[in-house]
This record gives structure tokens, sequence and C-alpha cells, in this order.
């Protein structure tokens, strides 16, 4: 699964831009991720600018010192998610990318058009004939829009989810802590 391969990836921290730069996996095997580290006494997550294929932002999650194993599995559930939205948004967006100049250049070429004019700008569509080809392009990837949105609400559930219990059981570590220490005042 690419998603997974660029969670752990995501974790090694290997990236091929600058400092805070990013770049997500589409299957490639190219190692992927932010390449930036928060300082080691950092005790909080970590956003980096928006990546340039996905447009979405990574973020390095906190790895706290004494980490429960239902907070690891918080934490590596939403890793894998980050990576799997990243990769599904930099196809995505690498796709519509590809197939808009394709039609810009189709629809040129049967007007008898170069993509660029005697001065050297580019030449551009109506909106309308653009509207066209948004129109095909959602009509034609409404199925796989449809199944990340599926697949979107289902892993933000459980993250939810998991959310919920790991603030229940720190609620309830802290009630312990209190009652213990109340009685030593």
């Amino acid at each position: 699964m690419a998603a997974v391969g660029a969670a752990r990836a995501l974790r090694a921290g290997g990236c091929r831009y600058s400092r805070f730069s990013s770049s997500f996996s589409s299957g490639g095997g190219e190692r992927a991720g932010p390449r930036f580290r928060p300082p080691a006494g950092s005790r909080r997550d970590w956003i980096g600018p928006p990546d340039k294929r996905s447009n979405l932002r990574p973020v390095i999650f906190h790895v706290p010192p004494h980490e429960s194993p239902l907070e690891r599995r918080l934490r590596e559930l939403r890793e894998e998610t980050q990576a799997w939205n990243q990769s599904f948004w930099a196809r995505q967006n690498t796709a519509f990318q590809r197939e808009k100049e394709e039609f810009i250049y189709s629809r040129l070429k049967a007007r008898g058009l170069e993509a660029r004019d005697e001065t050297g700008q580019k030449v551009t569509l109506s909106a309308e004939e653009m509207a066209d080809f948004y129109k095909d392009f959602l009509r034609k990837n409404f199925r796989k829009h449809m199944r990340y949105n599926r697949d979107w609400y289902k892993r933000n559930f459980t993250i939810t989810f998991l959310m919920g219990q790991v603030a229940l059981v720190r609620a309830l570590r802290w009630l312990r802590w209190r009652s213990t220490n109340a009685g030593n005042q």
C-alpha cells in the first residue's frame, strides 16, 4: 500500500527538497515526507507548508515519551490517514492538470491555434469552454470521489472515536492522580 509506505517515510523524515518543504510518493517508490524535524524538546505537532502536488499541509505528529498503546494507535492512524490523503490528492491534482492541458491543447488545435500567441503569452480558453472541461472531469471522477469521501468519513470517525477514548483515559488518570494526591496535602 502506497499510503502505508508514505506514512513510514513521513515518520523517517526523508525528502528531496529544502528544510520546510514536502513531497509525497504516489507509488513511485521514492522516499516521501517533510524533511524538517521539530526541535528535540518540542511537545506539539508540527505543520509544514503545502505540498506542491497535493496542496495539503503535511503534519509531523508529536510522539510523547510515555505514549500508551491506545495513543500510539491513534497517532499511527492519523499518520496513515494523512499519507493516504496526500497520496490521493497528489494523484488527483496531477491527473487534473494533465487532462486540463490536454483539453486546452485539443481545443486550440481544433481552431488552428498554438499554445502561445505572437507575443509569447499563453492562449487561454473562455470560462464557458473551461466549464465544459470541469463538468466532464467531475463526471468522469464521480465514483472515485464518492469512494474517497466514504473512506475519508470512515477514517475520521475512527480517529474521532479513538480521540474520545484517549481523552477519557487521560481524564480518568488525572482524577486518580488527584484523588491519591488530595490525601497528601
